[in-house]
């Protein structure tokens, strides 16, 4: 990644799948800490 999230908080809501997973994997390996929302 080029960019950096350490230390920085992200709130993802539709993580389960689609575009809400991928952008909460991508902030993962960014280093942000996640808090996740899913319907099931």
């Amino acid at each position: 990644m080029k960019w950096s999230l350490e230390g920085r908080a992200a709130v993802i809501t539709g993580a389960n799948q689609g575009l809400g997973e991928a952008i909460a994997r991508a902030y993962v390996e960014a280093g942000a800490n996640l808090f996740l929302c899913a319907r099931d």
